[in-house]
């Protein structure tokens, strides 16, 4: 056992292990990243396995672990400082000061280093999917990237602990998705074909029952040398031309006549191949560990409860023809289930309408009249939008003398902008600056590419900084502005908000996007840190898993969802070109529900103010949220 990470210039990845229990299988999130890396053969990290805290017993199951990948265990307390304030999985950089935490951003990061190193290999650039989008929306905001990254791993983890007869709803939920209709780029084309396909076996087969919703779903593939052939259906055979490495596309015609007048609205439908619908994606390789461990368990209980999931039996046997898969599943110890073919089909449970992962409550698109007769029941109940004083208004930052690096104008901004943006960080920093004390921990949330936290750690020392954002693109280019300046002092963390779990006592964000406002709220209570928030986009404010509105106990008295959605609505009308009087009510829409937010903290002893910025002019979102604990 190697005491410390080694100081080699590749890549760290720290993956969970828990050898406390004789025989427990890997954690889900630590077998789908060594199953990646087996199908990937990616050879571009030093892995380590981390023991839980207290663990000192360092002899482990060799058997569970994939051929093909070397491993060190490690205890949780030799762990890279940065490593220790998230959640594994994790890759920390060879400089240590750039992490990407997380199952998603770590898999996609495996993925890209793939290709760099291998950049032939085709199949795994595509698990990426349709302009490099799979799985890259935050679960904090996305119910298919929560449901696959988090729910599933989840819901399947209790399963093993305690098996059952009842099959998880995040499990049905999934059962669900895989019978709706598919939609893909440029699916017209494969629509005309499949219905062109299915006019021509009505033809040749008239008295045969063509085109029902189970005959694709439940598709035979011939498998010679490990290689797909004759596929059943036009779907199948649109999914299997990508994935041979290096395979030819397959030749095309042009329809007839009567096939390209067909109205898109009478097109028959695409059906699933795999999880995302007809390519094999990142989510396919996420899932394939998760529902082999649940069905192997399910079939031992009852074979008869698997045919209740016949969508997801049917992935499975396809999934497992994927060129590698094969291979990858051997070196992991993953033996595939055999099930037998079924000619009928089953329609899916429906989820439980309470299941977590399933619809969640939204808001009316359309609104009958305006915020006034809502904002007009608040002041009836004595509530109103409060603004406080600004604590620092005339505090600036003496911008000429700072590092040209440090600065918004330096970007590719126009200058009456980056003003604006200058204005923007005075406000901030004018409260952080006097909060902070040396030594403190200071955390950029949804940091973009650094305006505040490169300033914040070039005018602060003293405290580390630390700058969380889920776009990796941003973050880079916050990473080499700060070289560029040298600081020392400031940290690095592509991730998702679940997923970063170290102390601090300060966290700040400018202009987070509608409910990401809360969840940084929420992580800095859980902290017990201050805070200093600049809301944005309130339009985008909905309830999602974990954050419901109203917020504060008193609003809930008052307001109903909907009618808080309606001032949600109207704050974002305060752009400067919009009428006078509609700007002051959006503004007084902006307070109440900034109010809301304020009054929920101060539920759970915090000191809130609501603050306008200096100048006003220098945002149309130009609210500050100041809050710090009470002791």
């Amino acid at each position: 056992m190697k005491a410390k990470p080694s100081t080699d210039a590749e890549e760290q990845l720290f993956l969970d292990v828990d050898p406390r229990h004789e025989d427990v299988l890997l954690p889900l999130h630590t077998s789908i990243s060594l199953f990646l890396m087996s199908y990937c053969d990616c050879k571009a990290f030093s892995v380590f396995l981390v023991l839980p805290e207290g663990t000192e017993n360092c002899s482990y199951n060799q058997g569970l672990l994939p051929s093909n990948v070397d491993v060190t265990i490690l205890c949780r307390r030799d762990l890279p400082l940065i490593v220790q304030g998230c959640r594994l999985p994790a890759i920390v950089e060879a400089s240590g000061s750039f992490c990407r935490a997380g199952l998603a951003v770590v898999l996609r990061h495996i993925i890209q280093k793939t290709c760099l190193a291998k950049p032939d290999r085709k199949d795994v650039s595509e698990l990426l999917g349709f302009k490099n989008t799979c799985l890259k929306a935050c679960a904090e905001v996305s119910q298919w990237t929560r449901l696959c990254e988090l729910s599933i791993p989840l819901a399947v983890e209790n399963f093993l602990k305690e098996p059952s007869t009842v099959i998880p709803p995040e499990v049905l939920q999934l059962e669900k998705k895989l019978g709706e209709p598919v939609r893909v780029h440029n699916d017209d084309k494969i629509r005309r074909k499949k219905l062109q396909q299915q006019k021509a076996t009505k033809e040749n087969s008239p008295t045969e029952s063509v085109g029902k919703a189970g005959d694709d779903r439940h598709v035979q593939m011939a498998v010679s040398d490990g290689q797909l052939s004759n596929p059943a259906s036009l779907e199948l055979g649109a999914a299997l031309s990508k994935l041979t490495i290096g395979g030819t596309p397959t030749r095309t015609t042009r329809e007839p006549s009567h096939i390209r007048k067909t109205k898109a609205t009478d097109l028959p439908p695409l059906e699933h191949v795999f999880a995302e619908g007809l390519y094999f994606t990142l989510t396919d390789v996420v899932l394939l560990p998760c529902l082999h461990q649940f069905l192997v368990s399910l079939h031992k209980l009852s074979e008869e409860i698997v045919t209740k999931l016949p969508l997801i039996t049917g992935w499975y046997k396809r999934v497992q023809q994927v060129p590698g898969i094969r291979a990858a599943a051997g070196m992991c110890s993953i033996h595939f289930l055999n099930f037998p073919d079924r000619s009928s089909h089953q329609e899916p449970q429906p989820a439980p309408p309470n299941a977590e992962t399933g619809d969640l409550e939204t808001p009316d698109s359309a609104f009958i009249g305006g915020p006034r007769p809502t904002m007009t029941k608040l002041k009836n109940h004595g509530i109103e939008a409060q603004f406080s004083n600004h604590p620092h208004p005339s505090w600036t930052i003496d911008w000429e003398s700072l590092p040209a690096a440090a600065s918004p104008a330096e970007g590719k901004m126009s200058s009456d902008r980056a003003l604006r943006k200058q204005q923007q960080l005075n406000n901030l920093l004018s409260v952080v600056t006097h909060m902070a004390k040396p030594g403190d921990t200071v955390v950029d949330f949804c940091s973009g590419g650094g305006h505040v936290g490169i300033v914040l750690a070039h005018m602060l020392p003293l405290c580390q900084v630390i700058l969380i954002e889920n776009k990796e693109e941003s973050l880079v280019r916050a990473k080499e502005r700060s070289e560029e300046l040298g600081l020392c002092n400031i940290w690095f963390i592509q991730a998702n908000l679940d997923y970063f779990i170290g102390n601090f006592n300060i966290g700040v964000a400018l202009h987070a996007c509608g409910v990401a406002t809360d969840m940084v709220i929420d992580h800095c209570i859980k902290a017990r840190a201050a805070f200093v928030i600049c809301p944005c986009c309130y339009g985008f404010i909905q309830n999602t898993v974990k954050t419901t509105f109203p917020r504060s106990h008193r609003f809930q008295e008052v307001l109903s969802y909907k009618e808080h959605m309606i001032l949600c609505r109207f704050a974002d009308q305060t752009d400067a070109q919009l009428p006078v009087e509609r700007r002051k009510i959006g503004k007084q829409c902006m307070g109440l529900v900034d109010l809301d937010r304020a009054w929920a903290a101060a539920q759970v002893a915090y000191k809130v103010e609501v603050v306008s910025m200096e100048p006003e002019s220098c945002s149309p979102k130009n609210n500050l949220i100041v809050g710090s604990p009470i002791c």
